[in-house]
C-alpha cells in the first residue's frame, strides 16, 4: 500500500461516525402524540393496539380470543339458506377531523354500514385500518376511536379486525381510516339499479346538503349564523323498516360525494332509464339553500352522509313515504323532510331532467370536476 493510500484510508477512518450515532433514538413512550414507532410493529405498536383499540372495539364484540392475523366470524347465527353475503369497503378522509354532528370515526362506521344497507344487508362485522400522521394528538385519536365504538354499538355491529400504519409528519392529514364491512342480505331481497323501471317513484329520505355545507363552513371559517349540523348517521334502521313494510323496494343509494345529482345520473345510466325530477319537491333546508346561493353551489351536488334515495313502484310511493315519516317520528331526526321528488320514465334513457315550477327544465349531469373543496 502506498503512503498516499495509507493516508487516505486513515483520513476516511478518522471521519467515520460513531456507531452509536447511527442507531435509532429510543422513542419516548410517555409522549402524548403519535410517533413513528406506533406503526413499527414493536412494543409501542403493541401497546397502542392493546391499550386503545382493543378495549374500545372489543366492548361490543363477542370475540374473546387473543388477537390474530385474521378474525374468525362464527357462522352459527347464519342458518343455511338464510341469505347472501354483502361486502363493501371505503376510505375516509375529512378535514376537520371533528365537525358539528360527527367526526371521522363515526363517519367511517356509518358510511360503511350505509353502503351495506343499500343492498338490503344487515351489517355483521367491520374492519378498521388507520393511517396515522406522526405528531397526531393521542387525545384526538382516543376521541375518534371512542366515537367509532359508539357508532358501532348504535348500529349493532362489531369491529373485529384492523391495521395501523404511521406516516411521517407532514405526509398525512391527521388520520385516514379504511373500513370494510360484511353483511347478510335476507332471502327474497333484490335491491339493485337493474330493477329500476319506468313508472317507479323517486323518494329522498330527507333534506339535502347538510354534510357538505357543514364541513365547508367549519373548514373555511364562513361563520354562518344558523346552527348547521351534518346529517352523518346510520341508515340501517330506516332500510330495515322499509324491508319489513314490504314495499318492494327496487333500488336504494346513499347520497354521499356528488350528492343526489351524481347518484341519480349513475342509476339512470346503469338502468338505461330516464329520471324526471320536480325541483319544487326536493327538500333543502333554508340555511343550506342560503349558503349554496351565497357560494354559488347547487345543493343537488352537495354531499350528504345520512340520506338515501329510494326507487319503488308508483303504487307503493305514498306508503313508502309514510314509512319514512313513521320511522323518523319514532327514532328521529324528526326534521328530515322525506319527499317524493320525481319519477322514472322511458324517455331520454341515461338522462336526469329537472323540471321547475314554470314547466321549464334542464339536464342534470355528472360533474366533470370538483364543485367545491374536498369534503372527504
Amino acid at each position: 500500500m502506498s503512503a498516499r493510500t495509507r493516508h487516505k484510508s486513515k483520513k476516511m477512518s478518522d471521519q467515520s461516525p460513531d456507531p452509536a450515532q447511527l442507531s435509532c433514538p429510543v422513542p419516548d413512550e410517555n409522549r402524548d402524540s403519535v410517533q413513528m414507532a406506533h406503526g413499527g410493529g414493536g412494543r409501542m405498536m403493541k401497546s397502542l393496539i392493546e391499550d386503545l383499540f382493543l378495549p374500545e372495539f372489543n366492548a361490543n364484540s363477542s370475540n374473546s380470543a387473543p388477537p390474530h392475523d385474521s378474525a374468525i366470524i362464527s357462522t352459527d347465527a347464519i342458518p343455511a339458506g338464510a341469505g347472501r353475503l354483502a361486502f363493501t369497503t371505503d376510505t375516509f378522509v375529512v378535514s376537520p377531523l371533528t365537525f358539528p354532528g360527527g367526526d371521522i370515526g363515526s363517519l367511517a362506521v356509518y358510511g360503511t354500514v350505509n353502503d351495506l344497507a343499500m343492498a338490503g344487508a344487515k351489517p355483521l362485522a367491520l374492519s378498521a385500518a388507520f393511517v396515522l400522521e406522526e405528531g397526531l394528538s393521542m387525545d384526538t385519536l382516543r376521541r375518534v376511536v371512542a366515537s367509532m365504538r359508539r357508532a358501532a354499538e348504535e348500529v349493532g355491529v362489531s369491529i373485529v379486525t384492523g391495521d395501523t400504519k404511521v406516516v411521517d409528519r407532514g405526509k398525512g392529514d391527521g388520520i385516514f381510516i379504511n373500513t370494510a364491512g360484511v353483511g347478510l342480505v335476507p332471502p327474497g331481497v333484490a335491491i339493485s339499479p337493474a330493477r329500476v323501471e319506468p313508472g317507479d317513484a323517486v323518494i329522498v329520505s330527507g333534506d339535502l346538503g347538510r354534510h357538505g355545507i357543514t364541513i365547508m363552513s367549519v373548514r373555511e371559517g364562513l361563520g354562518f349564523e344558523s346552527d348547521l349540523r351534518s346529517d352523518c348517521g346510520s341508515l340501517v334502521g330506516l332500510v330495515s323498516a322499509l324491508l319489513e313494510a314490504d314495499h318492494d323496494v327496487h333500488c336504494l343509494r346513499d347520497l354521499t360525494r356528488g350528492g343526489l345529482a351524481s347518484a341519480l345520473c349513475e342509476i339512470a345510466m346503469d338502468a338505461k332509464v330516464g329520471i324526471r325530477l320536480r325541483e319544487t319537491s326536493i327538500p333543502v333546508s333554508a340555511p343550506v339553500a342560503s349558503a349554496c346561493e351565497l357560494l354559488g353551489l347547487d345543493p343537488l351536488y352537495v354531499a350528504n352522509e345520512g340520506r338515501l334515495v329510494a326507487f319503488v313502484p308508483a303504487q307503493a310511493a305514498e306508503q313508502t313515504l309514510k314509512t319514512f315519516h313513521d320511522y323518523f317520528s319514532a327514532f328521529g331526526p324528526s326534521d328530515s323532510r322525506p319527499a317524493i321528488i320525481g319519477t322514472v320514465v322511458d324517455e331520454h334513457p341515461g338522462t336526469v331532467e329537472l323540471r321547475n315550477a314554470l314547466g321549464g327544465g334542464r339536464i342534470v349531469d355528472l360533474l366533470s370536476g370538483e364543485q367545491m373543496p374536498r369534503i372527504c
